[in-house]
């Protein structure tokens, strides 16, 4: 694709990093830069081929953390648009002042990932307990939908880790390192035949809601509402959609 994903240490250093990872106006054209939760990496890039082509705009995605990207935008981080896994944590942004409108645009559900063939023979949250297995840390969304879920299952076993996001989640348990993992459905989609899906009954009391905003700084306030609109646009649902996410 033509945009360029920010991750990892571009993601986690952002104030640093965009600077020097080609943020700002391009020559002959723009460039619109989102900071992302990292469950959104699959569908964003997808977004953004489209955007892309419609505006004539280079789209950098920064992806990880909502709480540390809502964190960075708080603390004056560059950046155009911030979505975020939870309203929480959108709502760090929101108390320092720098967002614009904020929309829910879509939501999500906690299923259990294994890794292909199911060695452990994991069938349902009670066998955590025999497992070596991995969640989000408890200050991102993933980590706190997480905690609720296990708290109404009555499960109080204890994961082998925490991880910083969902992928890292997702990443430890499709390379075997783990024997299963708490992940969102949208991320064992994304992942396909390299785990295997095992769904939470009553998983869906417990939704987390996506919400995007454009940020007070950034450099073409009309492009960053654009991004948010195609989030709510009938084709932008539609990618949601086809992606594993539920309508807000």
């Amino acid at each position: 694709m033509i945009g360029r994903v920010l991750a990892g240490v571009c993601a986690l250093l952002l104030v640093v990093a965009l600077a020097g990872c080609g943020t700002g106006r391009s020559e002959g054209g723009g460039t619109l830069t989102v900071l992302a939760a990292a469950s959104l990496t699959d569908v964003y890039e997808d977004l953004a081929d489209d955007f892309e082509a419609e505006h004539a705009v280079e789209v950098d995605l920064a992806l990880g953390s909502s709480t540390d990207l809502a964190e960075q935008a708080a603390d004056g981080a560059p950046g155009d648009v911030l979505a975020t896994a939870d309203e929480a944590s959108m709502q760090i942004a929101e108390h320092a002042g720098v967002t614009g409108e904020v929309v829910t645009f879509a939501t999500n559900v906690l299923v259990v990932v294994t890794p292909p063939g199911n060695p452990a023979g994991i069938e349902s949250l009670d066998d955590l307990a025999d497992a070596t297995w991995v969640r989000c840390a408890d200050v991102v969304p993933c980590g706190r939908v997480a905690l609720d879920v296990l708290e109404a299952n009555g499960i109080t076993a204890e994961p082998a880790s925490l991880e910083e996001d969902v992928r890292a989640t997702l990443d430890k348990v499709s390379s075997g390192e783990a024997d299963a993992g708490l992940v969102y459905a949208t991320d064992a989609v994304a992942a396909g035949d390299g785990v295997e899906t095992i769904e939470i009954p009553g998983a869906d009391e417990h939704l987390t809601s996506y919400v995007a905003a454009p940020l007070e700084g950034a450099q073409d306030p009309d492009l960053a509402q654009a991004w948010v609109d195609l989030l709510t646009s009938q084709p932008g649902q539609r990618v949601l959609a086809d992606a594993g996410f539920g309508l807000p």
